[in-house]
């Protein structure tokens, strides 16, 4: 029987799994892989996949020897990717004073629509510290910009 030569994978499987439709193999090796996917307990989907990945897996590598034997070279090797391009202008920095103004703002509109569903009493506690919390940020980064401009101012 084994000198029948290969047999068409698709004609001959049996079960949910036959071997890929373009791939021939021999009868025993079909077996085999069949055998192997049940030992391993893997799912259906596992297996299909597994299955799937093969088929394109020869598919690409029969591409890759027909190039080679058409032209003398590989394909793969002439394909390289450019190295990545830095950006020249980087993100502006956003002002932390602006940053702090735009988080109260919105801890306010947050406030108020709990207040709209009758929830403000629940989040009006922890919503205050978090703007006196801010607040007193920002009183510190004004702080400093007003001793950093006065040096400024006194040393010219």
């Amino acid at each position: 029987m084994a000198s029948q030569g290969r047999v068409e994978a698709a004609t001959k499987g049996r079960g949910f799994w036959p071997c890929p439709k373009q791939a021939t193999y021999t009868p025993g090796t079909c077996e085999l892989l069949r055998a192997m996917m049940k030992e391993s307990k893997l799912t259906k989907f596992q297996q299909r996949h597994i299955m799937d990945t093969m088929k394109r897996d020869l598919e690409k590598e029969k591409r890759r020897l027909q190039n080679i034997l058409a032209t003398g070279k590989d394909k793969e090797e002439r394909k390289r990717k450019p190295p990545p391009v830095q950006r020249e202008d980087p993100a502006p920095e956003l002002d932390r004073f602006e940053e702090l103004v735009r988080e109260i703002q919105e801890r306010k509109e947050f406030l108020a629509d709990m207040e709209a569903l009758g929830q403000g009493r629940q989040y009006r506690g922890i919503i205050l510290a978090e703007i006196s919390q801010k607040l007193r940020e920002m009183e510190d980064i004004d702080r400093q910009r007003s001793e950093d401009l006065s040096k400024a101012l006194a040393s010219t």
